[in-house]
């Protein structure tokens, strides 16, 4: 039970750090409403499930050991990012005025799960985080491997959406402020737009974790 709260522990320090998965809640609570941003959770849970499983099967350790796999996912997870960013910044405004979007087309679940889903899996590092962290919390003497795999993976993935579903209520709340204060919402798409580049650009020069 100790080395549970440990690992409650360390998903919470790494849950707070601000990255691409946080900002993109976000901004999608921001500029659809919390229930996009839910579907967008979904896919960032989906992904991170996909994480645990291929930290079990082991697959991590070819990108760990593997410069040319490592650098390939990376650069295709950086330039997402920085395609996200760009579009932000391209369009005419952060928070369309009501009916304008439903008379152009509606919002589609589906799009905020697929943004969600290539937002995580196409970064390299958090794959790289379970295949370091699951297994100090794995003890085979204590039963069996792929039971505790499955364990740990589903509280992961279930703390990961409790503190997805508090930033996607956050950005609803902050969209409804940005809706009262144009020059305030203007600020704020930059900044958006502005973190997720900064995010790609980040991640094309980082190097392979050792």
């Amino acid at each position: 039970m100790a080395e549970l709260w440990i690992f409650l522990g360390a998903l919470t320090v790494a849950y707070l750090v601000p990255g691409p998965d946080m900002v993109l809640v976000l901004q999608t609570g921001t500029v659809r409403g919390s229930r996009h941003a839910l579907a967008t959770a979904v896919g960032l849970g989906a992904s991170r499930g996909a994480h645990v499983a291929l930290a079990a099967l082991g697959l991590a350790a070819l990108l760990r050991t593997s410069p040319m796999a490592f650098e390939i996912v990376k650069i295709f997870g950086s330039l997402y990012l920085v395609w996200l960013g760009i579009s932000i910044l391209r369009a005419a405004s952060l928070l369309p005025e009501a009916g304008m979007m439903a008379e152009k087309r509606p919002a589609s679940y589906r799009g905020d799960i697929g943004r969600g889903l290539l937002t995580n899996f196409l970064n390299p590092k958090p794959l790289l985080f379970c295949s370091v962290l699951l297994p100090q919390f794995i003890h085979p003497a204590e039963g069996d491997v792929a039971a505790q795999f499955l364990f740990l993976g589903i509280v992961l993935v279930l703390v990961g959406f409790v503190f997805d579903t508090m930033l996607a209520s956050a950005g609803s709340a902050l969209g409804r402020f940005l809706r009262r204060h144009p020059l305030v919402q203007a600020i704020q798409k930059w900044v958006f737009a502005s973190l997720l580049i900064g995010f790609g650009v980040r991640l094309a020069l980082s190097g392979r974790p050792q």
